[in-house]
């Protein structure tokens, strides 16, 4: 490849970044903490109420909520797609990373049926998604963070793109980095983005070539899991148990900076939650999550308002969902 190529491509990579995040900054100020004070001015209380109750009947539905928040975000933007149905089983819902394991859609619905029923057509299920998110956080001893709102709803649900856009638990450090700065995320937000595997759990299938088949041959580990740890993984993780379910971290359950503690002493479920310590940027960041838990919970709450305006539709595009698991011309 030419020299001239690769610099000419790096250009317009920067170029492509530069105008997503411009046309990211254009959604995001028609968005407003205020959108509904008019509208519905009883939404916000609402929708706590409802999480609320939630997390008082199971706290592990908190991890549940983020990630279907953050598996909204990475594809067609924050747009509440990820809940649309599809009669061919073509939705994001469908894709492999989805099936199986997404949880709280049924929850999402009833916070909607509330919410349609003190404002009919008011409250976006996009919207919806990123409040509960939020509010599950806080429940469980998380940050709070303001929340924009004036999300509309998408119109297309598509598997394969949630296939190709959202990030496996087997990616390296560089895959990561180019999965979010695609969505316009640093580094940074990556890394304490991934520290909501603190109240996360997961199934036991995207562990069992870290356990069994890491080299590709029969028996071989991952050398850089914990000993100590990956025979616990082995005891919970049997090779026939693929959906076994095994916390994130040793708090699972309440939200804390343990995670990043569990990541430096090698006991990371995933290869992707590994691959952290391996760039010295974000093994910086890892370390001052771990050592001053302030900075994580600071930085995750930013990050998440970071995430939540990923490729919003406002004003008259799209539009607001009757029933979040179909569009309104269904």
């Amino acid at each position: 490849m030419a020299p001239g190529f690769s610099v000419t491509r790096r250009r317009w990579s920067l170029a492509a970044v530069f105008l997503l995040l411009l046309f990211q900054a254009v959604c995001n100020a028609q968005l407003s903490e205020t959108f509904y004070s008019a509208s519905c001015p009883q939404a916000l209380a609402l929708v706590k109420a409802k999480v609320d109750e939630f997390i008082t009947a199971d706290r592990g539905i908190a991890g549940g909520f983020l990630r279907l928040h953050f598996h909204d975000c990475f594809v067609r933007g924050c747009d509440g797609s990820v809940l649309l149905d599809s009669t061919n089983k073509t939705a994001e819902k469908d894709s492999a990373p989805n099936l199986g394991s997404i949880r709280g859609l049924s929850q999402i619905d009833e916070v909607k049926a509330v919410l349609e029923a003190a404002c009919p057509g008011v409250v976006s299920c996009a919207d919806i998604i990123t409040l509960v998110a939020r509010d599950a956080t806080v429940a469980i001893g998380g940050p709070n963070w303001s929340v924009p709102l004036g999300r509309r709803d998408g119109l297309v649900s598509s598997k394969d793109e949630a296939l190709a856009s959202l990030p496996s638990p087997s990616d390296n450090f560089g895959q990561l980095v180019r999965n979010f700065a695609g969505v316009g995320l640093s580094v940074q937000d990556l890394v304490v983005l991934t520290g909501g595997h603190t109240i996360g759990r997961s199934h036991c299938a995207p562990v069992l070539r870290r356990l069994y088949n890491f080299t590709g041959v029969f028996n071989s580990r991952d050398p850089s899991i914990d000993p100590t740890f990956a025979n616990s993984l082995v005891l919970q993780c049997p090779q026939n148990k693929a959906s076994n379910v095994i916390a994130m971290d040793t708090t699972n359950g309440t939200f804390d900076s343990v995670f990043f503690n569990d990541l430096l002493a090698n006991r990371g479920v995933f290869t992707s939650d590994a691959t952290l310590l391996s760039n010295p940027f974000s093994l910086a960041i890892v370390n001052a999550s771990a050592q001053t838990p302030s900075f994580f919970l600071l930085n995750f709450a930013a990050a998440m308002v970071r995430m939540g305006n990923i490729s919003v539709l406002t004003g008259s595009a799209g539009e607001v969902r009757r029933n979040c698991s179909r569009t309104n011309n269904i």
